[in-house]
């Protein structure tokens, strides 16, 4: 293992980070797709409000914590029924009717927590780190100098040569590292944490260059619609992560070719009313494809979309109100206003709506950089010889369990032990 991760604390990457301004759970929609817009991964943390009366303590702060809210969900979430039928009600619904409870995305950890606990952690599932700041943190921890909790480890091994004698608790209270600043914390996600590494990739050699498939970075177990299908079916049942499925159509050999996909982060900056209208309304294939106006596979109906709530004056008449509309892939924000193909034509302009792939002989430093380059949470693996037959996908969690990886257990590809992907049912 790299000794970057065990030299390196928390508190590192914490600098010039922002202070934590908490979204509250009596927050409506509206007010969390602006704040998903601002934020990295596509989504927020949502709190409940503290107590007036006690002092909090970093224990009180975890139980506060609700969950994460993701554009998938709002989306989701105002493609039902009821939500199309009244949007003002929709998107003036709190967020805690819609964000699902989930204690474990996130953790309170001290500063001086070191880097690779921080690791094992996300690679459980925590998708974000809430660290205090302190008086005493001086911003970098001396470099390879062990360091725990803000103290100096005189002996780091033991007569045998072993370091196994640190201490065990790893999410102490902010007091080890010294004074905290009342109430004010910074939030890490999982992108800080792979921009930190990606800088890092000379100390971890030989593992940057390593293709993802030797590293068993590649996760079978994914979810996936057909193009077929209603594209709502993939709300049936949410994944967490990444909060991604896969929009594919069936080879005649029996693989899976990937068209598109429905997720977090392609509608992370989307016109979140228009992407739930074609949630509800159309294929899988029509939502990731394009349909564009007066060149569509079917007759769609007008709709009418609430400009002045959904923020985009291009739709509103002059006084804001509603404005009968021929539906366009265009209006979700996918395409570039350019796009005048038909849907099904694979030469399409297709803008942010394409999903993001690699190849299964990829390094893990490529997979890295593309993730990072387009604020993704995963890249979708397809075959070495095809670009669209689709093999797995690659998220944090299998990044940060790559790079963590001893160098003994990188093994050859055995495609014989390749798995599909898990179809969202109904």
């Amino acid at each position: 293992m790299a000794s970057v991760f065990v030299y390196h604390v928390i508190g590192d990457l914490t600098v010039g980070k922002p202070e934590l301004a908490e979204f509250h759970e009596s927050e409506t929609v509206e007010s969390a797709i602006r704040a998903i817009a601002e934020s990295p991964e596509g989504s927020i943390p949502v709190w409940r409000k503290k107590s007036l009366v006690a002092i909090e303590n970093s224990d009180m702060r975890q139980q506060r914590f609700v969950g994460v809210l993701s554009s998938f969900d709002i989306v989701a979430f105002l493609a039902k029924r009821q939500c199309l039928e009244d949007q003002d009600m929709a998107l003036k619904t709190p967020v805690s009717e819609v964000v699902v409870p989930n204690n474990s995305m996130l953790r309170v950890v001290d500063p001086a927590t070191r880097l690779i606990d921080a690791l094992d952690m996300m690679k459980q599932g925590v998708k974000r780190l809430l660290v205090p700041k302190s008086l005493a943190w001086k911003g970098m921890s001396k470099r390879f100098s062990v360091i725990y909790y803000g103290k100096w480890l005189k002996n780091s091994e033991s007569p045998s040569g072993s370091s196994n004698n640190l201490p065990p608790n790893i999410n102490r209270s902010p007091s080890t590292s010294g004074p905290a600043i009342r109430d004010k914390y910074c939030c890490l996600s999982r992108e800080d944490v792979l921009r930190f590494i990606i800088g890092c990739l000379g100390a971890l050699a030989p593992l940057p260059l390593t293709s993802i498939a030797a590293l068993g970075a590649i996760n079978s177990n994914y979810s996936y619609i057909e193009s077929s299908t209603p594209a709502i079916e993939a709300t049936q049942k949410l994944p967490q992560d990444p909060s991604a499925v896969a929009v594919i159509e069936n080879a005649p050999d029996g693989q899976y070719k990937i068209i598109g996909e429905i997720s977090a982060c392609k509608l992370w900056k989307c016109d979140y009313l228009n992407a739930a209208w074609a949630l509800a309304n159309l294929s899988a294939g029509q939502f990731v494809m394009g349909v564009e106006d007066n060149v569509t596979p079917r007759s769609l109906p007008d709709f009418c979309i609430d400009s002045s709530a959904a923020g985009n004056s291009a739709l509103a008449n002059g006084d804001g109100s509603r404005k009968p509309k021929k539906f366009s892939s265009r209006s979700i924000g996918f395409f570039n206003n350019s796009a005048s193909h038909s849907f099904g034509s694979r030469s399409m302009y297709r803008g942010r709506s394409a999903p993001l792939t690699c190849k299964i002989t990829s390094s893990l430093a490529a997979v890295m950089a593309q993730m990072l380059s387009h604020r993704a949470t995963h890249v979708w693996v397809t075959e070495d010889d095809s670009d669209d037959v689709l093999v797995g996908i690659v998220g944090y969690a299998d990044i940060l369990a790559a790079v963590t990886k001893p160098p003994a257990t990188i093994i050859p590809v055995n495609r014989s032990t390749e798995g599909f992907g898990n179809e969202i049912q109904c």
